[in-house]
């Protein structure tokens, strides 16, 4: 097992990654410390429910803890405030009060709804993440950014909300299907190109031990993300730096939720639109001269060899530029763009000319 922590003061937590982490006593005694009250309520989906529910109650109930659970319909599609509303409609039929904790079993999305329904139930009350998807593992379920999407836009509604815990047990990655592991590796890769370089190189060397879901290199491969998140939201938990800061994790973001609000939540899986988008934000730092032709290809290569797309829905260029509008990266009006200076260092830069990011969408684009 192995354990990280994200300094927030009074409001750090630790990150436990291995397999069976419900097995181990020293993790035990810290989900124990995070049910104040022994109740709880586990928010999860259809689809993970009949696999890893009852074994999450389980060892719940094993702490002394007794609670409910709520199984919501699986997908990024139901990453809305109707499904927010089922939450809060949960809580309430419980009467669960400030003391009671939210446990979100499950991917991205559940993590997401979970944070937020927590953020702002009764003003606030605790939840634990125990993320299921290599991407949740690496990203999302660190952090705090918890939210809904908007129709007009991706995670345009939500709030910071950092959990009490988060258990990445990497037992859950066997499961996986393997359209969701690449989507995983996307954010992993993202971490190598925007700063860490030998995480990425360790990538080109490893990347066919974690397509085979090796439990050692996928072991690695998570902790390494969660340390690189953890020292960004450390710096700048709630995204405030003018230049850099955690909003540097946001390459190919802009792009990628283009993708995925143009084409319709859940067509494409965020991975792979990160994936593409990161491919718009390589061509576009070629073409502003930080990067050259072999740098563009090592990340196309790299984000092929891991079985992610690396050409863009054909929405058509004032689509995208109408949908990267409402970017929460936008400030008066200026869309802050994360690009790379080089392989391994990434900038907010917000002068792009609008001819260079047109043409950047063009030729990275179907159609």
């Amino acid at each position: 097992m192995r354990e990280l922590s994200v300094g927030l003061a009074d409001r750090s937590y630790p990150i436990f990654i291995g397999p069976k982490l419900a097995d181990d006593p020293h993790v035990a005694d810290m989900l124990s410390a995070q049910l104040p009250n022994r109740r709880f309520v586990v928010i999860t989906n259809e689809t993970i429910a009949p696999l890893y529910l009852s074994s999450l109650e389980e060892r719940l109930k094993k702490v002394g803890a007794g609670g409910t659970a709520l199984i919501l319909p699986d997908g990024e599609k139901y990453k809305t405030s109707e499904s927010l509303n089922l939450i809060y409609d949960h809580l309430l039929a419980e009467r669960c009060d400030r003391t009671t904790t939210i446990v979100a079993l499950g991917g991205g999305v559940i993590g997401d709804l979970a944070g937020y329904a927590a953020a702002t139930y009764q003003r606030g009350i605790p939840f634990i993440q125990v993320p299921t998807t290599l991407l949740s593992q690496v990203d999302s379920s660190v952090g705090g950014k918890t939210g809904i999407n908007h129709p007009r836009g991706k995670n345009m509604i939500g709030a910071f909300w950092q959990p009490k815990l988060v258990l990445a047990d990497t037992t859950t990655l066997q499961t996986l299907p393997d359209r969701e592991l690449s989507a995983g590796l996307a954010e992993v890769i993202k971490y190598g190109l925007i700063r860490d370089l030998p995480l990425l190189e360790w990538l080109e060397a490893n990347l066919d031990r974690l397509l085979a879901r090796e439990d050692d290199a996928l072991a690695y491969a998570i902790e390494r993300s969660c340390q690189n998140k953890a020292e960004v939201v450390a710096d700048d938990e709630l995204e405030t730096a003018k230049e850099g800061g955690r909003a540097l994790l946001n390459l190919g973001h802009t792009f990628g939720h283009a993708i995925e609000t143009g084409v319709g939540y859940g067509e494409w899986l965020h991975g792979e639109a990160i994936a593409a988008g990161t491919v718009m934000a390589a061509e576009l730092s070629r073409r502003l001269g930080w990067l050259n032709d072999s740098d563009v290809d090592r990340v196309k290569t790299l984000l092929q060899r891991a079985q992610l797309p690396i050409v863009g829905a054909p929405l058509g260029v004032d689509r995208y530029l109408d949908l990267m509008s409402h970017d929460k990266k936008v400030i008066a009006g200026r869309t802050r763009l994360v690009l790379l200076k080089q392989i391994g260092e990434a900038v907010t830069y917000a002068d792009a000319s609008p001819e260079d990011i047109k043409a950047s969408i063009e030729t990275c684009c179907a159609g």
